[in-house]
């Protein structure tokens, strides 16, 4: 970092899940900051906490201790109403498995988070203007002809790419990818990152993504690893030693 405020920052964030009788400690302190405009890839081995970070830095869940911050201003102890709002205004979301609603088409799919933000007369005047945004979207991912077809009629490539327009569709300022690549061949998932690596380099928005496939490292500005529930740094552009068999989230 170069002394300026980040846009996202992680102050000594804990997390620990109860199962049975058992404690299990994911996340022991984590410091994180995040520019705005940087691509930062975020890897770790099996259990090292990647996707629950990841999902408190999007307010999807609470740690048990530290907080986080978004320019400055405390995110993580908001009241579930303006997180919600930050979720769906300033985040967007890529999972890995897609998510997408199985009884709607390509375009209402895309179209959901506009209509999660607004009530029923703002979404009626808006409609024409949402619309064409989401037709703008859908084609820069390459899937104007997919418009009318349900997830279960594209392939794994489409539906990640449908996601990533989804994503997109609220214009957020940050983007969080848990392990966008994982479940596509290597054709798809280069097409995915060279996306994703458009939308950071001329749209300028903030991507922090969690992967197992060090061979994307090369295409972010910055790699951070989780070990034992807490962040290393390694240098810039540099590739971690550990072995690949068995990395996951």
């Amino acid at each position: 970092m170069d002394g300026t405020m980040p846009l996202l920052s992680a102050l000594n964030l804990r997390k620990t899940y109860v199962k049975f009788a058992n404690r299990i400690e994911v996340l022991r302190g984590v410091d994180l900051d995040v520019a705005e405009g940087e691509f930062l890839s975020v890897i770790g081995n099996s259990g090292s906490g990647k996707s629950t970070m990841l999902h408190l830095l999007g307010t999807l869940d609470r740690p048990d201790d530290g907080c986080i911050h978004l320019e400055g201003r405390r995110i993580d102890n908001l009241s579930a109403k303006m997180r919600d709002q930050l979720r769906n205004r300033t985040f967007g979301f890529i999972f890995q498995f897609y998510h997408l609603l199985p009884e709607m088409n390509l375009l209402e799919n895309v179209l959901t988070p506009a209509l999660i933000t607004h009530s029923f007369w703002s979404w009626w005047q808006h409609r024409r203007e949402l619309k064409k945004q989401a037709l703008e979207l859908i084609d820069r991912v390459g899937l104007s002809h997919r418009l009318t077809h349900r997830p279960k009629e594209l392939s794994g490539g489409e539906m990640q790419r449908a996601a990533i327009a989804r994503a997109l569709i609220n214009r957020p300022r940050v983007l969080l990818a848990d392990e966008p690549t994982g479940n596509l061949d290597t054709a798809n998932g280069q097409h995915i990152m060279k996306l994703l690596r458009d939308l950071n380099q001329q749209e300028g928005l903030t991507i922090v993504m969690v992967t197992h496939n060090l061979d994307l490292v090369h295409d972010t500005d910055r790699m951070v690893k989780l070990t034992d529930g807490r962040v290393e740094a390694p240098e810039r552009n540099s590739i971690p030693t550990f072995a690949t068999a068995g990395i996951g989230t």
